[in-house]
């Protein structure tokens, strides 16, 4: 075989090939626009020149005071503030491992993070300190820890004598030679999932699929230059969607927010001039429901990227009236955040308000630099057809797939078996090569022999006037194996009972569809807005074994 001429004699050489990294999109915006205003918290103004400063001295505190080095783990329990995004530059620059914990986990799931993870300093926000002492008189690990007061916080001053973070950075080296990786494949951070279905599993990304995501965020969400983003997203989740490396690829302002409430969210939309801010529908509702003496003005539209369950109808149409366009997103802590988004088609929005909302229901294609996004019967490996209608597994391809299961080479090898990354997410794909999730495959209700789609009966529900949230799961039946328990929060100031809501359900769809049950309650959710249905089929089985009758269940 003859070579290629291409590729002879043309090697690649430091001039001409550098590991991605978006540790960089920093380094640059502080040389070329120092004294813009990088980080918003409170009355703290940072420019682009602080934030890298006091990065590098992070970086250079780390490696010379702990000796962290390639390959060391820097766990962080960090609310949404400055130093949350310091450490998302910090950490890696050190050579470290940046792994963000879940601030609302409880002691032993964090305890089996740190021990897993094998961390060697943690970096704690003094309101989770007490938290985070718990989980270590659990764990095997002995890391160092390093106390973050944040001038925000009201909570009390912790007065044990605990490395302070601030000290740390003073003494870091504003010009230290912060460390490149030594490939684009080498880890950058480390998350776990939440382990619904046994041990947390870490998930490992890599510069590369950073670097590619921060700027596939940019170009999805139109982030021009200079855009001002709310941080209403936790920052420990999947990296805050690997935002914290988007802003200082354009130049944006974070805004960070330590709590999530309307009051804030309001006045730093109004007064910082927030362009754009990602959050679970839960975070709508906090927009809409608010207080008329709470609301502002905006005086531009405002982009709001939801990766949750599909906003209902009459949530959209509040949002629109208020100045928000919202954008459907989705993906997993395996794609780096969001992957898939519903790149919407300026024709649609002629459409009437129902259709509108039908479309802003399907999750969409695939993010620009997601090479494969298919469903696929997960039996034939065979892509489903495109006829909204048959189910498949969603699978993903790519450079923003992740490395791997930290430390679990079984769970890796099953999660990629075939060549694709298995997402476990079931979906159907419209004519047009739109997808649609309809359940999580441990999510499907399986009543008499048929498939039952929790999102379907929720949507349907979601319609109903007086219903503000919605949760369906499965519920043991003697008859029918299971049947469908839904559980309901109504809207303020609303009234409807099961009988009504069982009419409606029996009014838009099939009689074998319609939940045997209704519940009526404030409905659990995890840090990120996600509604915790594990612990809802734990209340739906306790429940089923009361029932004598299928009116009951």
């Amino acid at each position: 075989m003859t070579a290629n001429p291409y590729n002879t004699d043309l090697d690649r050489n430091p001039a001409n090939h550098q590991p991605l990294t978006p540790l960089q999109f920093l380094e640059r915006s502080a040389q070329v626009f120092p004294d813009h205003v990088a980080i918003v918290h409170g009355e703290l103004r940072r420019t682009y020149a602080e934030f890298y400063r006091r990065s590098c001295q992070l970086a250079s505190a780390l490696s010379q005071r702990y000796a962290i080095r390639r390959g060391d783990t820097v766990s962080v329990v960090l609310a949404n503030t400055p130093a949350m995004l310091e450490c998302h530059y910090g950490v890696p620059m050190s050579g470290a491992v940046l792994h963000s914990i879940n601030v609302r986990l409880d002691a032993a799931t964090i305890a089996f993070q740190l021990d897993h993870a094998l961390s060697r300093v943690v970096i704690v926000d003094r309101a989770f300190m007490g938290l985070v002492k718990a989980a270590l008189t659990l764990a095997a690990v002995k890391p160092v820890l390093i106390q973050y007061d944040d001038p925000e916080d009201t909570s009390p001053i912790n007065s044990d004598l605990v490395p302070d973070y601030e000290a740390l950075v003073g003494e870091g080296d504003p010009e230290f030679d912060w460390l490149m990786p030594e490939d684009e494949w080498d880890a950058i951070s480390i998350n776990y999932t939440s382990g619904t279905t046994g041990d947390p599993k870490g998930v490992v990304s890599h510069h590369r699929g950073a670097y590619l995501l921060a700027q596939g965020n940019a170009l999805t969400t139109s982030m021009a230059k200079h855009a001002v983003y709310l941080w209403t997203l936790p920052m420990f989740h999947c990296n805050g969607w690997c935002f914290p490396w988007t802003l200082s690829a354009i130049v944006g302002t974070h805004v960070c927010l330590r709590q999530v409430s309307a009051g804030p969210i309001w006045a730093a939309l109004a007064d910082e001039g927030v362009t754009h801010l990602c959050g679970a529908p839960v975070v709508m509702s906090l927009l809409v429901e608010a207080p008329a003496e709470e609301r502002r003005t905006l005086h531009r539209p405002v982009q709001f990227f939801t990766a949750a369950a599909p906003p209902p109808e009459k949530l959209l149409a509040r949002m629109n009236t208020l100045g928000f366009e919202v954008t459907h997103l989705y993906g997993l802590t395996e794609t780096y955040g969001p992957a898939v988004v519903n790149d919407w088609h300026v024709n649609w929005s002629s459409s009437p308000p129902e259709e509108q909302a039908r479309l802003k229901a399907r999750q969409g294609v695939r993010y620009l630099p997601l090479e494969q996004l298919e469903v696929i019967d997960p039996v034939s490996g065979v892509p489903v057809p495109h006829d909204g209608e048959t189910l498949g597994e969603v699978m993903f391809r790519g450079n923003v797939v992740m490395k791997g299961y930290f430390r679990n080479p079984d769970a890796t090898a099953k999660a990629f078996a075939g060549g694709w990354f298995h997402s476990g997410d079931l979906a159907v794909v419209h004519p047009d090569g739109y997808l649609q999730l309809k359940d999580r495959s441990k999510d499907i209700i399986i009543s008499g022999g048929e498939n039952i789609s929790s999102i379907e009966i929720e949507e349907v529900l979601y319609r109903h006037p007086a219903v503000n949230v919605a949760a369906v799961v499965a519920m043991p039946h003697e008859k029918w194996g299971e049947t469908p328990c839904a559980f309901i929060e109504l809207a303020h100031g609303s009234e409807a009972d099961a009988q009504k809501l069982r009419q409606w359900c029996r009014d838009h769809l099939a009689p074998y569809k319609v939940p045997g049950r209704f519940v009526f309650e404030t409905i659990p959710r995890t840090a990120t807005g996600k509604i915790r249905k594990v612990e809802l089929r734990e209340q739906a089985n306790k429940a089923a074994e009361s029932c004598t009758t299928y009116a009951q269940c």
